[in-house]
C-alpha cells in the first residue's frame, strides 16, 4: 500500500522555495524517501536483534522490506500518547 502526502504552501513560500531549489517537488520527495530509508534501516536492525534474541524465531527473512513489514511495532504517535498519558 502506498501513501500520498500533500503539502500546501503559500505563494510566498512557493516563490522562495523555487528561488532556492531547482526542483522543489523532487527535493521534497527526496527528503521524505531518504527519511524513510534511514528509518527502515533502523527498524530492520532493531528487528533483527529482537529476532536473534528470541528463541522462538527459527528463521529471519533475507528481504529487509519483509522484516520491516512484518514487524509488530507501535507508531511514534502511539508511543508519544502512551508517554504523555500512562494508564
Amino acid at each position: 500500500m502506498a501513501k500520498t502526502f500533500t503539502v500546501t504552501i503559500t505563494d510566498a513560500e512557493e516563490k522562495a522555495f523555487a528561488w532556492d531549489t531547482v526542483d522543489p517537488e523532487g527535493w521534497v520527495e527526496n527528503v521524505v524517501k531518504n527519511k524513510c530509508r534511514q528509518t527502515i534501516d533502523r527498524l530492520y536492525d532493531a528487528e533483527v536483534i529482537r529476532m536473534t534474541d528470541d528463541d522462538d524465531v527459527s528463521t529471519i527473512p533475507a528481504d529487509k522490506n519483509t522484516v520491516v513489514n512484518n514487524a509488530v511495532v507501535k507508531t511514534a504517535k502511539q508511543r508519544q500518547d502512551e508517554a504523555l498519558d500512562p494508564e
